[in-house]
């Protein structure tokens, strides 16, 4: 075993940093973008969720319902591809925009500490709190016009 090998497995075991993901948005076909990805990739899917999903509160307009409100396919054993269609309330998507980089973090204080070092100097678009899907979760612009998400998943601490 190589000294990189070591390291990485060091990581692994120890949860020493946050997992870095690519989110992936798209306007009104992301279903059908996931499922040509899936085709290619193979595996499942870990997680569907539809607008129409979550709780009324939540929901924004009758059209929007069956758009994919967060979508994620394993690509690899650390690997994660995810995605959703865009609302009508968050902005047009265009090529450039329409990619994000997802952190999860390994603990609330790690959350805080990325989102706000991070987004230091940039456009907060979401800030950090608590969701209902169960996670602690912001999104953000950093200076560098980079689109950001924080997402710490509560039940599932590393």
């Amino acid at each position: 075993m190589g000294v990189v090998d070591l390291i990485h497995s060091f990581i692994l075991k120890n949860n020493a940093m946050a997992e870095i993901s690519t989110y992936l948005t798209f306007v009104d076909n992301c279903e059908e973008a996931f499922n040509f990805y899936k085709s290619v990739f193979g595996g499942d899917f870990q997680t569907v969720m539809r607008f129409g999903d979550s709780p009324a509160e939540y929901q924004g307009a009758a059209s929007e319902k069956k758009k994919i409100m967060h979508v994620s396919l394993p690509i690899g054993e650390k690997t994660i591809l995810l995605g959703s269609d865009t609302p009508d309330s968050m902005g047009p998507v265009n090529k450039g925009n329409n990619v994000s980089i997802a952190i999860h973090p390994n603990s609330k204080e790690e959350a805080d500490k990325l989102f706000n070092g991070l987004s230091a100097g940039g456009q907060v678009t979401m800030p950090l709190g608590d969701t209902f899907w169960g996670a602690y979760f912001g999104m953000f612009t950093d200076k560098f016009g980079i689109h950001w998400m924080v997402n710490f998943d509560k039940g599932h601490q590393r």
